[in-house]
């Protein structure tokens, strides 16, 4: 039973963390098509600031439980289960994980360089970008449903 609760709350941390990964981009998107508008610009960065913020924090709560899910069996033996024994579908999810991570970061950082008046790529190639976490996201999805090694 704790092995679901914690489970449960890893999949729901990493749901939220996602709508801050597929969000964050579309707010530069908003932020390039602003123009010379001030007023705008400055809004929208104080909305993509704290998105970025909430969404470390919502990465660092299902890092958390994901560890907890994965090792935590050493630690607790008789309440959690070893899911992944000499399977090695975890390593690649974890990779792609951590890409995603990569991306988040960078995706923060453009949001750094534009609110010091740096220039952001087109919006058409920031629109471009922010499909690019759904495919990762697809790859992780299946990793985790299918097992497949």
């Amino acid at each position: 039973m704790v092995y679901l609760w914690i489970k449960s709350f890893h999949v729901l941390f990493v749901i939220a963390w996602m709508s801050s990964v597929f969000y964050l981009p579309r707010i530069l998107v908003n932020i390039a098509e602003a123009g010379e508008d001030a007023a705008v610009k400055a809004r929208l960065c104080l909305m993509g600031r704290r998105l970025y913020g909430f969404g470390h924090n919502l990465f660092g709560l299902a890092s958390l439980l994901g560890l907890t899910l994965w090792q935590g069996w050493r630690v607790f033996p008789h309440a959690l289960p070893n899911v992944t024994g000499p399977l090695h579908w975890i390593d690649a999810k974890l990779t792609l994980v951590v890409v995603l991570l990569i991306y988040f970061v960078w995706i923060g950082r453009l949001l750094k360089r534009s609110e010091k008046g740096g220039a952001l790529p087109s919006s058409r190639t920031l629109r471009l970008m922010n499909e690019l976490p759904v495919l990762v996201l697809l790859g992780v999805v299946f990793l985790v449903i299918a097992k497949p090694f």
